[in-house]
């Protein structure tokens, strides 16, 4: 399979957990649900693009472990060609410890695991992945060192490169701004990035101006129920969000930044996928869980990327 769309990032197991609110330090809780759920932000994204009508491809590592064979197989299971995932010999796979509570808002802990073995030389070992694509989507959930590797040659061979900086602990390396197209980072990622408060519409428009300035070339602040806020230099474009009752946030943002790319590589002008993304977002978090949230292409109005 040619993908047109793929995805350099993390995958992880998703122990989830619901209470009535987050607990503070040195506090036990009492849960109301667990499960396990497959996710990562490389792979919601794989899997979001799938769904929402890209042929994707997914590079990433996970660990010689159980949760490694099932999250391997969850991406099979959505027709992403998984040639590109490696298995690291004596570690776990990533995992995410997450929280939700009744307000649907939630705090992750994340081990890494097998996605901190995903090494330039793997990228490099599936070039012709890169070659093929028509847009590269990366996260921060793997080595610093793949990342750049992936920005500078999908620059080098003219594809659209999205990075979702998440998470974001601070500023960027600043070689990697010119090498990306879209950036897209939510409010704490965009305050993370440039140390200025993002609570606002107008200090979305400050952060993103600042990020333009570094050399990125466009900026798509997402905003949660604000919507979401696009610049390229030439101004600023917001887009409200759909108004719906929120049950779990987990894979809003990565819904989102997949059904952009998909929607770009289906060749729609870059305001259409966004709206586009949006309208996943918005089934997504009226769902619980990471990767079950995330919509099919026949739930979305149109029903094309």
């Amino acid at each position: 399979m040619q993908a047109n769309v793929v995805v350099v990032g993390s995958l992880n197991m998703d122990l989830v957990t619901r209470a009535e609110r987050l607990p503070q330090a040195g506090e036990t809780l009492a849960g109301e649900w667990f499960g396990t759920v497959p996710g990562g932000k490389g792979a919601n994204q794989a899997v979001a693009a799938a769904r929402l009508g890209a042929a994707v491809a997914m590079i990433g590592c996970v660990g010689e472990d159980a949760y490694g064979a099932q999250l391997r197989q969850a991406l099979l299971d959505e027709g992403i060609d998984c040639q590109g995932v490696d298995t690291a010999a004596g570690v776990s796979s990533g995992v995410a410890l997450i929280v939700v509570d009744a307000s649907s808002q939630n705090a992750i802990v994340i081990v890494a695991g097998g996605n901190g073995h995903l090494l330039p030389a793997s990228v490099q070992r599936l070039d012709r992945l890169l070659q093929a694509a028509d847009v590269i989507i990366c996260q921060l959930e793997v080595p610093q060192a793949t990342v750049a590797h992936t920005l500078a040659r999908g620059r080098a061979l003219g594809k659209t490169v999205i990075l979702n900086p998440a998470p974001a602990t601070g500023p960027l390396p600043a070689d990697w701004f010119a090498n990306i197209d879209y950036l897209i980072p939510n409010e704490s990622e965009a305050s993370a990035l440039t140390g200025l408060p993002v609570a606002s519409l107008q200090e979305a428009q400050a952060a993103a101006s600042r990020l333009l300035v570094l050399g990125v070339g466009k900026v798509i602040v997402t905003l949660g129920a604000q919507g979401a806020l696009f610049a390229d230099g030439q101004g600023f474009a917001h887009f409200p969000a759909t108004r719906v009752q929120p049950l779990d946030t987990t894979a809003a943002g990565d819904t989102f930044v997949g059904g952009f790319a998909a929607a770009l590589a289906a060749g729609r002008s870059e305001r259409e996928a966004i709206a586009f993304g949006q309208q996943a977002a918005a089934i997504s978090v009226t769902r619980a869980g990471a990767q079950p949230s995330i919509p099919y292409l026949s739930e979305l109005q149109g029903s094309t990327p």
